[in-house]
């Protein structure tokens, strides 16, 4: 849930925006020929930036309706953006980072230079780690991806005998997914450290607060408490290990007796960033990349197993039958093909943004259909409609959580869907060159939380039978924070 301080910077934020809205939305003259959803006039765009905040998938969906997947603009708090369909995958795909960056995109859309600093846009480490260093190693990893998420619910729930308790779910996932992921990102035990746990979840939840607006982030990124404090306190954290790692590599070289595997290792073997500043920026990106999404979906996917009961008995059999004959190895979770179905099901019916795909033009282009696109237009691709495309998803708006496992019912079969897989009707990781790196070790401590759930615990809602609604902010679809959700330890356990 929002923090109750923090009311205050954005409702200031909102204001302070207002003049200089107006001023932004004024200068479309460079889009005047790509058409407009919306009010047409100066002072109805104005309205309608505002009412997108609230509303962005339907008026995303009118406007693809009405201009049949061509591109057509929106006013945002943050400017005008440009939406364009299908048609223009294949010119995202094979655009050159200097002509349409995902980079760029990205930074604006978080305000990474003000939140975190510049370093971030112009050296993004944390990046090509999860590219060519994570996505290689998770077999190598799993072992202590098994052991975080056992240990994680042990000790956050902390359950006596049978006896139901309540938790808050996204908070309570968000924590699990941070010790997880920690541990392979700094290791034991800082991982374990509720400070570190803490600071990096309320990076996470901070940067999707709505408080991104152009004119009063400066102003906004020296009022919350994980900027610039938050670096240091980050750093305070982080320096005695680092000094300790940096030592042991000035004594041993290269190879020690347990010189640890983690990711802020490879960082320091790489010698590309060795200050303690630049380490430690380094991880909060790198943490920020990996909780926002896992953390919605772990959320949405234990609201579904709340909301849906009788699909736990099929999961609940598949995960014991593999664990029997593999153990809680890598292998087993592979064939978990019911599990991923039923997370990737999730992915495409709630998701975790209107958007998934987003670029900033560095220079003037034309898209392959004669659309002229000039330099620093911010265009985006509504994946969220694609996921509910009727003529490629049968009855789209409905929860099937084996949608993607059909035809798997054997053991044998390949799964016809993954959900670390990129098509074109399925793109919540993005697309190209830029889909999202680090979705394999997220597939993996995903399926490794949701398996553990279902051998382990039974799950309701606390107060509810039905799912809760999601909350829709400008392109964000987030989990519903203050749902609560009732675990209880199962009697074989």
């Amino acid at each position: 849930m929002m923090d109750i301080s923090l009311t205050k910077y954005i409702f200031a934020a909102i204001c302070a925006a207002t003049p200089v809205l107006a001023l932004t939305l004024c200068k479309s003259s460079k889009l005047d020929h790509i058409p407009s959803v919306g009010y047409p006039s100066q002072l109805g765009s104005y309205i309608s930036a505002f009412k997108y905040v609230k509303n962005a998938a339907d008026i995303l969906q009118k406007g693809y309706a009405k201009h049949k997947g061509m591109p057509f603009k929106v006013p945002t708090l943050n400017g005008w953006i440009v939406i364009v369909g299908h048609n223009h995958l294949q010119d995202i795909m094979k655009s050159a980072d200097d002509e349409l960056s995902f980079i760029e995109a990205a930074s604006d859309v978080i305000k990474s230079d003000y939140l975190i600093g510049p370093e971030i846009k112009s050296n993004p480490h944390h990046i090509s780690v999860a590219r060519t260093y994570l996505a290689r190693n998770v077999g190598l990893y799993y072992p202590s991806i098994k052991d975080e998420v056992h240990t994680a619910f042990e000790e956050l729930l902390d359950l006596k005998d049978n006896v139901w308790k309540s938790v808050p779910a996204v908070k309570t996932m968000r924590e699990i997914v941070c010790r997880v992921s920690n541990r392979i990102f700094v290791g034991l035990p800082l991982c374990r450290d509720p400070d570190w746990i803490d600071l990096n979840s309320r990076f996470a939840v901070d940067f999707c607060q709505p408080l991104h607006v152009h004119v009063f982030t400066r102003v906004v990124s020296k009022l919350l408490p994980n900027t610039a404090a938050g670096i240091k306190r980050a750093m305070n954290l982080l320096d005695p290990i680092i000094k300790e790692r940096l030592e042991c590599m000035r004594e041993h070289g290269e190879e020690w007796s347990d010189k640890p595997g983690d990711i802020l290792q490879w960082f320091m073997d790489k010698k590309q960033e060795c200050t303690s500043r630049q380490l430690t920026v380094n991880m909060i990106a790198t943490n920020f990349a990996s909780l926002h999404q896992s953390t919605n979906l772990s959320a949405q996917a234990l609201y579904n197993l709340a909301a849906y009961p009788q699909y736990v008995g099929p999961l609940r059999e598949e995960v014991e039958a593999v664990i029997k004959q593999h153990g809680w190895t890598r292998e087993a979770i592979v064939l978990m093909r019911k599990v991923d179905s039923f997370l990737a099901e999730t992915l495409r019916l709630e998701g975790t943004s209107t958007a998934s795909i987003q670029r900033k033009a560095m220079r003037d282009l034309t898209l392959s259909d004669g659309t002229f696109i000039p330099k620093g237009t911010h265009l985006f691709v509504p994946t969220h409609l694609f996921h509910h495309n009727g003529a490629v998803y049968e009855d789209p708006d409905v929860f099937d959580p084996f949608r993607f496992s059909q035809g798997c019912e054997d053991g044998n079969a390949i799964a016809k869907h993954q959900m670390v897989e990129a098509t074109r009707d399925y793109l919540p990781f993005g697309c190209g060159k830029h889909v999202c790196p680090g979705r394999f070790l997220a597939a993996n401590e995903l399926k490794t939380m949701l398996a553990h759930i279902l051998t382990s615990y039974d799950v309701k809602f606390e107060d509810r039978v039905s799912r809760p609604d999601n909350i829709h902010w400008e392109l964000q679809i987030l989990p519903d924070p203050t749902v609560r959700v009732m675990f209880r330890r199962r009697a074989h356990n």
